[in-house]
């Protein structure tokens, strides 16, 4: 005989089958359930606060994201193959986190910065640094898949040089319109927990990049804290964001710094002669002797400002002392391609506005 369900039993039935039902009970003087009031409840933990708001995270990717793209053209160019460079992830988390989540040994290089006042970490992974060791001296035909677990070598730290300083170059350019990081290598550790640059429990960013070469694939992170970047928190949001990447000339600033420039002392230098002389001959030089050189003592002299010829000139005298006439400038390979520029410009100009006065009218 089937069994009979009770009373209670058919109601629980019909709650689930009818949240509505099971609302309208609840508000109707019943007990409310618990998943309704766990629905509710949003977690939070406070070991991990959220100090870098979401607008300013989508700014940190849109910064980076240019870096990428060109970080892996100019890493290209340098290894002569295809490297590309993706921006995967931009997280925040903690210092503590971030370490023991990198692998040991690896690549962990120390950056100062003198615009921000702070250090950031560069870490490359040892599956793509290897790869691109290889490379750069004359390998990378066969696709190994195994690489020795170590630290770096001498050798391959001078070769750890040429990436980070092209690295370096491409965030330096990224955060122009923010701030000059002006970043520098300070230290290169294979042991990333040798390096504590913050509290364990401090804030990062922490900005995650794919590089890949051929069939080589690897991770490359930077770790920026909050207490470094806090500076800059106001200029990373979306409403100021645009207006950092164009800076109107401000006239006061202009004034100022051409009456700096004007009051700036510069070397000029007179050359009367140049010729050359043999060991023997300069040893043989005396008191009185005559050195003849290849210049005419008609012709002019050159006139150099900071080492490069700017005027030519002629050799006399002013008031019982020794002076040069200034005479006309000297052409320059630079000044007469910017005059036959401007020459085309304005002949374009000219010819686009025959044309537009010219042109007929169809009726």
């Amino acid at each position: 005989m089937a069994d009979v369900l009770s009373q209670s039993e058919v109601e629980t039935l019909l709650a689930a089958l009818d949240p509505a039902a099971s609302e309208g009970q609840s508000s109707g003087g019943g007990r409310p359930r618990e998943d309704m009031i766990d629905a509710q409840v949003s977690l939070y933990d406070f070991k991990r606060p959220e100090r870098v708001s979401k607008e300013q995270m989508r700014a940190f990717q849109a910064l980076h994201d240019g870096f990428s793209r060109e970080f892996g053209a100019t890493l290209s160019g340098m290894l002569r193959t295809i490297v590309e460079v993706k921006l995967i992830s931009v997280d925040q988390l903690t210092y503590s986190e971030f370490v023991f989540s990198l692998e040991n040994p690896t690549c962990f290089n120390l950056l100062w910065s003198a615009g921000l006042e702070g250090s950031i970490i560069l870490d490359l992974n040892p599956s793509i640094i290897f790869p691109i060791f290889d490379r750069l001296l004359g390998g990378g035909r066969a696709q190994h898949t195994h690489y020795p677990s170590r630290p770096l070598t001498g050798i391959e730290l001078k070769l750890l040089t040429r990436i980070t300083d092209q690295a370096i170059n491409g965030l330096e350019k990224s955060w122009s319109n923010l701030c000059q990081l002006d970043l520098k290598v300070t230290q290169v550790e294979s042991n990333p927990q040798l390096i504590q640059i913050v509290p364990p429990n401090e804030v990062i960013v922490l900005i995650s990049f794919e590089v890949i070469m051929g069939e080589m694939r690897g991770i490359m992170n930077l770790c920026m804290p909050f207490n470094t970047i806090e500076p800059l928190s106001g200029k990373l949001s979306s409403d100021t964001w645009s207006s950092y990447t164009k800076r109107a000339v401000d006239p006061t600033q202009k004034l100022n710094l051409e009456s700096g420039v004007k009051q700036a002392k510069v070397e000029m230098v007179v050359q009367l002669a140049s010729t050359k002389l043999s060991t023997a001959e300069f040893r043989g030089l005396g008191v009185g002797d005559v050195i003849m050189t290849e210049q005419p003592s008609e012709g002019g002299l050159s006139v150099s400002v900071e080492g490069r010829p700017m005027f030519s000139g002629a050799a006399g005298a002013y008031k019982g002392h020794k002076a040069v006439q200034i005479g006309q400038p000297i052409a320059r390979l630079e000044d007469e391609v910017g005059r036959q520029l401007q020459e085309m410009l304005a002949n374009n100009a000219g010819t686009s506005e025959q044309d537009t006065a010219v042109s007929p009218v169809v009726a």
